[in-house]
């Protein structure tokens, strides 16, 4: 297994991505592999930075461009295996049917690239809850996930029972723990108060070391990203927290 950061949260802290090489550096002293994504402005742009993670020993897990299309385009070159899936709507009122149609016909294009379109199971976006991503797996045979843990369990589903029955369609992990503000409250519409914290932290009763254990038992071996969308403290402190919960559960 490769161990890398989703860091989306880390451009929240320091204001944004600055430079690249700073942030490699940084992750390859806790002991990452790399990031998710690459994101590159043009062709150009993605051969600098992808020359720059190999001569740092680095490496990223899929590309982003400056449309679907480039991104794709990008992730096959570079010989990787998923792109997230992208679809003209994703809000909870979006049309299930539509949604899928839409999926197929990216799915349908990135097969003849040898990638997956992969969708990211996400709070308060069309695939939420376990029932809706059962739903789409059915309804999208060539789509993988972009399994993210944190989502499913805030949005009250088992992520172990995914990976025991869908592991062969996961493209890549995104773990994270969760935080309500008030546990007893939980989720609700009202207060909405809930966290992405360091793994290990969470208070929603759900554990990572139980997916880290299946993925263990079903062979699973692929990129593990850590994602934390909201840092408290400096996001090194809690990324390397987390690096050393899936490694003691490994």
């Amino acid at each position: 297994m490769k161990f890398g950061v989703a860091d989306y949260g880390m451009n929240v802290w320091y204001g944004a991505m600055f430079d690249v090489e700073d942030r490699l550096l940084s992750l390859k002293e806790l002991g990452f592999n790399g990031t998710e994504r690459l994101e590159a402005s043009g062709a150009a742009d993605a051969m600098y930075k992808a020359a720059l993670y190999k001569k740092h020993g680095m490496d990223f897990s899929t590309c982003r461009g400056m449309n679907v299309q480039n991104g794709i385009e990008f992730t096959a070159a570079f010989d990787k295996k998923y792109v997230w899936l992208s679809t003209s709507e994703n809000s909870r009122t979006t049309d299930f049917d539509k949604f899928c149609r839409q999926a197929n016909a990216m799915a349908k294009v990135c097969k003849r690239w040898g990638l997956k379109a992969s969708i990211h199971n996400h709070m308060h976006q069309r695939v939420e809850n376990q029932k809706e991503l059962e739903d789409f797996l059915a309804a999208c045979p060539d789509c993988g996930i972009v399994f993210d843990t944190g989502h499913l369990s805030c949005a009250g589903g088992d992520p172990v029972e995914i990976v025991k029955k869908y592991h062969d369609r996961i493209s890549v992990m995104h773990l994270k723990d969760v935080w309500f503000d008030d546990p007893k409250r939980g989720l609700d519409e009202e207060s909405k108060g809930y966290r992405f914290c360091e793994l290990g932290a969470g208070n929603n009763g759900f554990s990572n070391a139980a997916v880290l254990k299946a993925l263990r038992e079903v062979k699973w071996d692929g990129w593990i990203h850590i994602e934390h969308d909201c840092h408290l403290r400096d996001p090194l402190v809690d990324l390397k927290t987390s690096l050393d919960f899936i490694k003691a559960n490994l």
